[in-house]
């Protein structure tokens, strides 16, 4: 199951700020918590992670905790006593920022506290490879990406694609970073432009961010790197359908009741023989062949635009299409609703036979 999570940097706030955070998250339906021990120096943040992370997993969280072999010797201890995390933190995972050999990650996946060991994504080595090479137990390894606080770090979506490829091919859990456009810390310092995993994304609203992320196939859970999200955030977050793709739309105020049936109510996927201009969903045509479709809105189409045709093409009347370039409209073809310019950009990722979707 394609799941959802929030971050806790404990140095940054207070305790009953925090659960108040993770109860709102738990009450739409996020199960995931990412944390950061490398950032936190002092005893009393410790303890207050401590409390923090006790209250989530008696709500059912995960909780994952960024680590490097540092922070081992920090605390005094090494990779053979991730028992005591587990135990100390009420961890689910650790998360290697920074690695060991390879070796050492294998040794540990077969700990017998089955404690998960979450590797970095972004890198674009071969490290899952190698880890695995050392014949690790793959049932407590998963990965993630990192995130980029400063503007312009982010990943690129090549590499992105590439680097989760990778984990996918080995069949591994994989997440990703997404970004709240109101929250303000992170595991270090106040941060001002997010924390995505893609550079694209850092400006986007974090819904269009973990629909992007979700229907590349490629990551099964979204985590919002800063905090705190606005409620507005986590409440949409947690309505998003996880598996399909839904285009958020502008209704065309012409739209019949009939049309808005077809653009809502109806099951939509992209035919096999896929053209440059429109994206077709054709069924409706089938269904509704006898129906009438009176002309309306019939401009020229623009990229975005959600079109059903009209009475005019007898053979076509009924049929949906997304348009994906500027062309003519020979009049047959009424503008229904436009899709909203933030989520535009991934009409082009939609796969020949995919299943989408329209919401408001």
């Amino acid at each position: 199951m394609r799941r959802l999570g929030i971050s806790l940097y404990p140095q940054h706030t207070t305790l009953d700020e925090m659960k108040r955070y993770v109860q709102l998250a738990h009450d739409n339906g996020f199960d995931r918590i990412f944390t950061c021990l490398m950032s936190l120096k002092q005893k009393e943040e410790r303890q207050k992670l401590q409390q923090i992370n006790q209250f989530a997993q008696q709500l059912g969280f995960d909780i994952s905790a960024d680590i490097a072999p540092a922070v081992f010797d920090d605390l005094g201890y090494t990779y053979k006593d991730i028992g005591y995390l587990k135990e100390h933190f009420s961890l689910a995972a650790i998360r290697l920022d920074m690695g060991f050999s390879g070796q050492e990650e294998a040794l540990m996946s077969f700990d017998a506290s089955n404690l998960k060991i979450e590797l970095n994504i972004s890198n674009g080595t071969k490290y899952v490879d190698n880890v695995l090479s050392y014949q690790a137990n793959k049932e407590n390894i998963i990965g993630c990406h990192n995130f980029y606080p400063r503007r312009f770090t982010g990943l690129s979506r090549q590499h992105f694609l590439q680097t989760s490829q990778c984990f996918k091919e080995h069949n591994i859990r994989t997440a990703a970073m997404i970004s709240s456009q109101h929250g303000k810390f992170g595991p270090w310092e106040q941060t001002e432009h997010g924390l995505p995993t893609l550079e694209e994304h850092r400006q986007l609203p974090v819904t269009v961010q973990a629909k992007d992320l979700w229907h590349t196939g490629l990551i099964d859970d979204c985590i919002i790197g800063n905090m705190y999200a606005s409620e507005e955030e986590i409440r949409a977050l947690g309505q998003l359908n996880r598996y399909k793709l839904e285009l958020k739309v502008s209704q065309s105020s012409d739209t019949s009741s009939l049309e808005e049936t077809i653009l809502f109510q109806e099951p939509h996927f992209n035919r096999g023989d896929v053209s440059d201009y429109v994206i077709r969903s054709t069924q409706s045509r089938v269904k509704y062949k006898n129906e009438d479709f009176p002309i309306h809105d019939t401009r020229p189409l623009k990229l975005g635009d959600v079109t059903i045709d009209n009475n005019l093409d007898v053979r076509y009347k009924g049929e949906l299409q997304i348009v994906l370039k500027d062309i003519p409209n020979a009049g047959s073809s009424n503008v229904v609703a436009s899709i909203v310019e933030e989520e535009r950009f991934l009409l082009p990722y939609i796969q020949p036979w995919a299943s989408f979707g329209f919401t408001k």
